[in-house]
């Protein structure tokens, strides 16, 4: 007889600047290897599976993520749970909230909107708290031209040049519902800037490294070592510019993740 499961959908914030990203990885760590040793030291005869909804790089950060909980046994105090995994986390993970979710729900396969931030300044040094938050670029920027780039970028688009290691089967036409540059009012400090900017972008789903390599293209363009021209060509299918930078993954951070009912 097939065991029952109840599903669980648990929503977390972290800071990536330790971990090696999202993904299990032997002698690495990383966000999912902390869960599951967190899980196991709270509930060591519980059997459990975590499911991401998606993988993040080395270095990202997440204010609004999740993960589905699939455990074999139900959890009979959810506030109990939350307390718990908060109080024997490390203080860069925090678990937000805990809800039961119908055994369809699939938080890969399930319909969903991500939004994405990527924080950066530039023209002189950041101070070094910035460093897990702010990417910081010593050269000029044309921030005029990048906002001007940033708009090219939503809509359908053909995005096989904006991800690494293509593969045949990977779906590279993808739409971004919006995508821009903003002063950023959203993260502040007192060792932040003066001035910094974030890039906003949302869609339904990216591929690996898409939002950095976005980025990368509109500081190329900032550099004006790329122009307009040219990043419009490279959102169509038969595109074949090369480009030459991928921005690193301390400023960006997936700010929302929101799924269908």
């Amino acid at each position: 007889m097939k065991k029952q499961r109840f599903c669980y959908l648990v929503r977390l914030q972290y800071l990536g600047f330790r971990y090696n990203g999202w993904q299990e990885q032997p002698k690495m760590r990383t966000i999912t290897g902390m869960l599951n040793k967190t899980f196991k030291f709270i509930y060591p005869d519980k059997p459990f599976k975590i499911l991401g909804a998606g993988r993040t790089d080395a270095k990202v950060s997440s204010l609004n993520g999740a993960f589905e909980l699939f455990v074999e046994e139900e959890l009979e105090n959810l506030n109990e749970f939350v307390l718990q995994f908060n109080r024997n986390l490390p203080t860069d993970i925090k678990i937000l909230s805990i809800a039961p979710v119908n055994q369809k729900f699939n938080i890969i396969q399930s319909s969903k909107s991500k939004e994405y931030c990527y924080f950066f300044s530039f023209g002189s040094k950041n101070h070094p708290f910035s460093a897990p938050f702010i990417t910081n670029y010593m050269d000029e920027l044309d921030i005029g031209l990048m906002k001007e780039g940033a708009l090219l970028f939503t809509g359908t688009h053909d995005f096989s040049v904006y991800t690494a290691g293509l593969k045949e089967n990977t779906k590279s036409v993808r739409k971004i519902d919006a995508c821009s540059i903003e002063t950023n009012d959203m993260l502040t400090a007192n060792f932040f800037p003066e001035k910094s900017y974030v890039l906003k972008i949302k869609g339904a789903g990216f591929m690996r490294y898409q939002v950095r390599m976005i980025m990368g293209a509109l500081v190329q363009l900032g550099k004006n070592e790329l122009n307009l021209k040219q990043i419009k060509a490279s959102l169509l299918a038969d595109s074949d510019l090369k480009l030459k930078t991928i921005a690193p993954g301390s400023g960006l951070i997936l700010n929302e993740l929101q799924f269908n009912k």
